[in-house]
């Protein structure tokens, strides 16, 4: 069992990075920056932004030396932490396991983005009337996905529980 759980959270990782890839690789070929299609009116367009910052696009408008190279230390420094984290779960928390192996993936990412680009490129383009939800990509939505993986094997969602009366 152990091996197929580490499996499939390689895998997992493996396609996250791979999907994010390459539909980055799609929105820079196909967009200039802050170019957009409207997918659905009043509500998602496909928008291509750099984000410079980190997450949620915090630091973006905030310049210091070396900011690209502090930011992807920073997120090397927390990939490999989660990694670790991830490591040494038991198998019995496959959800939490699984919740890790999205956000490692999503992580990772980003963070060749980070390191090739300087940037993370950004492009779902959510918006209701003048409300803006920040822009993201896969690896954002993969992290998203993990947390609240996560969150549910907290609340006991993935735990198998004895019934002995």
């Amino acid at each position: 069992m152990r091996a197929r759980t580490r499996f499939a959270e390689i895998w997992i990782v493996v396609a996250v990075i791979v999907l994010d890839q390459l539909t980055k690789a799609a929105v820079r070929q196909r967009f200039e920056l802050h170019e957009s299609v409207v997918v659905i009116p009043g509500l998602f367009d496909l928008t291509r932004v750099h984000n410079t910052g980190a997450a949620f696009g915090m630091l973006n408008a905030t310049d210091f030396p070396l900011k690209s190279v502090v930011l992807a230390l920073v997120s090397t420094a927390a990939l490999a932490g989660v990694g670790l984290y991830a490591a040494m779960l038991p198998t019995t928390q496959w959800l939490a396991r699984i919740g890790l192996a999205f956000i490692l993936g999503g992580a990772a990412g980003n963070l060749v983005d980070r390191v090739t680009m300087g940037h993370v490129v950004d492009f779902f383009d959510f918006y209701w009337r003048g409300w803006h939800f920040w822009a993201f990509n896969i690896a954002d939505a993969a992290i998203t996905v993990g947390v609240g993986l996560m969150i549910l094997d907290l609340l006991g969602l993935g735990t198998r529980v004895s019934r002995t009366v």
